[in-house]
């Protein structure tokens, strides 16, 4: 019982295994049920048993070789993300009109957030020099020797309001470099969108137009 059970298993293990083929460093093409340590990096091929290749086993690859398969896999990866990528642009908008409207109301955004920071620097600004008007009359800031020493609740306030500045000062910057950003990247879709529609700059209308100063910034109110 054992044996019968053994044999078939022997005989199924030497036919999974087969026969290969593989060629040798001077072009000598070799046969046999085992690949020799020294060809176990080289291409191969397994055989059935009418000598038919059923099987490529490809071998070890040079770095070359490595390096220009990672470099073809990240030019398709490149090629579905921009193909992805023109599909949800041509999906989004149906004319370049549609997207320069959107790219005017993003924009604007930013523009109103930044005319409310500039509004509230200017006020904080006529603050700080009033602050610092009134601390010129204490020790240390004033020259006469009877000055009284400030207030400490007066230090922390101009201390305040310099830190306020320096805040809105960033964030302004902030929303000028994402103004920036808004329109490099709508610049960047709507050329993309005379390619794959097949347009040129006499059929696409207003793609230079700025957008309006007509946007309320009665809501935006700056952290």
């Amino acid at each position: 019982m054992i044996l019968c059970v053994l044999l078939p298993l022997s005989v199924a293990a030497q036919q999974e295994r087969g026969t290969y083929k593989w060629e040798d460093d001077e072009g000598v093409i070799h046969y046999g049920d085992r690949i020799p340590p020294e060809y176990a990096d080289k291409p191969k091929e397994r055989l059935n048993d009418q000598g038919v290749a059923v099987e490529h086993l490809e071998g070890k690859k040079t770095e070359e070789q490595l390096a220009a398969e990672k470099k073809a896999a990240e030019l398709e990866l490149q090629r579905e993300l921009q193909r992805r990528a023109d599909q949800a642009l041509l999906n989004t908008y149906v004319s370049i009109e549609e997207i320069e409207m959107h790219r005017d109301r993003r924009v604007e955004l930013f523009r109103a957030q930044a005319r409310v920071t500039e509004l509230y620097l200017r006020n904080l600004a006529r603050r700080l020099d009033q602050l610092k008007l009134e601390a010129g009359r204490y020790k240390p800031y004033s020259a006469d020797p009877n000055a009284e020493t400030i207030d400490p609740s007066l230090v922390a306030e101009i201390q305040e309001t310099e830190g306020a500045i320096d805040r809105h000062e960033s964030n302004l910057s902030q929303f000028r470099n994402e103004e920036k950003d808004i329109r490099e990247r709508f610049d960047g879709d709507i050329k993309r969108f005379k390619r794959l529609k097949g347009l040129d700059d006499d059929e696409t209308g207003l793609a230079g137009k700025a957008p309006s100063e007509s946007t309320s910034v009665a809501q935006i109110v700056p952290e």
